[in-house]
């Protein structure tokens, strides 16, 4: 059960990749989906051999593994700088603008952006989200 699960999420989530990469690139799906399966099997192999094969290397010193570099990176670098992207594209004209923003978080049920969001959305947030970002990397 808890395969079927991981699968259908995994489909999901790397849908979104093949598409982007469909997109960007004009490749067909079944090339699109080949590089990226070729490019996912190169990247996951450190992580996989890790904690075996590969346990006497330390990419960040000490007694750190692969995962840990991936942790690193992911925690400390993306997140944090594709949260600022994100803020920052929603937010202001050179991106999507505050406008069309507002009008596609509104739609449906649930809680609304407000205009008083605009100022913290815009100013206040990228600036706690570069804080985070250079927390991350002192």
């Amino acid at each position: 059960m808890y395969s079927c699960a991981a699968f259908s999420t995994v489909i999901g989530v790397f849908e979104n990749i093949i598409a982007m990469f469909m997109d960007l690139t004009g490749f067909s799906r079944k090339k699109a989906c080949l590089l990226n399966g070729v490019l996912m099997l190169l990247l996951a192999t450190p992580c996989a051999f890790g904690p075996n094969l590969l346990s006497g290397i330390h990419p960040m010193g000490g007694t750190s593994s692969f995962m840990d570099l991936e942790d690193f990176i992911v925690s400390n670098l993306v997140l944090p700088l594709g949260s600022l992207t994100f803020c920052i594209f929603c937010t202001r004209k050179a991106g999507w603008g505050w406008a069309s923003f507002t009008k596609e978080a509104n739609t449906g049920k649930g809680l609304k952006v407000r205009g008083w969001m605009r100022f913290y959305l815009t100013w206040i947030l990228p600036v706690l989200f570069g804080i985070v970002f250079v927390m991350g990397l002192v």
